[in-house]
């Protein structure tokens, strides 16, 4: 299975992901920001870093890029998409995600071994969990404060679009806790983790974030 890896200005996690892919099993494919060609692929990670230097707002100028484009008219058509770290304020500012991630609460830039709860395993990426499941996963943001409205909060709790929760200490000051959601089809999901960062016991606080990848695979396989 062919699983595209985006690259913009400043990305800095494209490579991990794409790794994260070959070890999962599946065929990592390079993708270019400034071109709207998504090579065949089925699946699509928009990796961390920091597009386009975050000015602005982080992931507002990567919205604009061609392969947006295609990748927001493939969503919608029930195309899974992964956006980690800044790939998940890409998602929020292309609204194929609801809220926003703002500046962390402290002012500062979060890096840590964050312990999560798997709060939903109906999605491509996450079906490979068990719901309550517990994870140890990498985060790196000065960005990663999700906020959204009373009445968005209320939505993406009814309606079990909460993917993953940070367990113990809030990190960064996100509403309800929450570290990842997905839309209502539940192709999209961001999350702040970096579980591309948790794929070896070598190199990994551990090895809980290859699930995401191996999940994926086995959806495409099942369809």
């Amino acid at each position: 299975m062919r699983i595209g890896v985006v690259t913009f200005p400043g990305s800095l996690d494209d490579s991990s992901a794409l790794r994260a892919i070959r070890l999962a099993g599946g065929v990592p494919v390079p993708l270019f920001h400034a071109s709207d060609d998504l090579k065949e692929v089925e699946a699509v990670v928009l990796p961390g870093g920091f597009s386009y230097g975050d000015y602005l707002r982080c992931g507002a100028i990567s919205r604009f890029a061609p392969i947006m484009s295609s990748i927001i008219i493939a969503a919608e058509h029930g195309f899974p998409v992964l956006g980690i770290c800044n790939g998940f304020q890409i998602l929020c500012e292309s609204h194929l995600l609801p809220g926003a991630l703002t500046r962390n609460q402290g002012l500062h830039f979060v890096c840590t071994d964050q312990p999560l709860t798997v709060e939903n395993n109906s999605t491509p990426w996450t079906s490979g969990y068990t719901k309550g499941d517990r994870l140890v996963i990498p985060i790196k943001n000065g960005e990663g404060s999700f906020q959204a409205s009373a009445e968005t909060l209320h939505e993406l709790e009814s309606e079990g679009r909460v993917v993953l929760r940070y367990a113990g200490t809030n990190p960064n000051g996100s509403k309800n806790d929450i570290a990842g959601i997905t839309n209502a089809r539940g192709n999209v999901v961001g999350v702040m983790p970096h579980p591309e960062q948790a794929i070896e016991s070598l190199t990994g606080p551990s090895t809980d974030g290859l699930t995401f990848f191996t999940s994926v695979l086995h959806s495409l396989v099942g369809r």
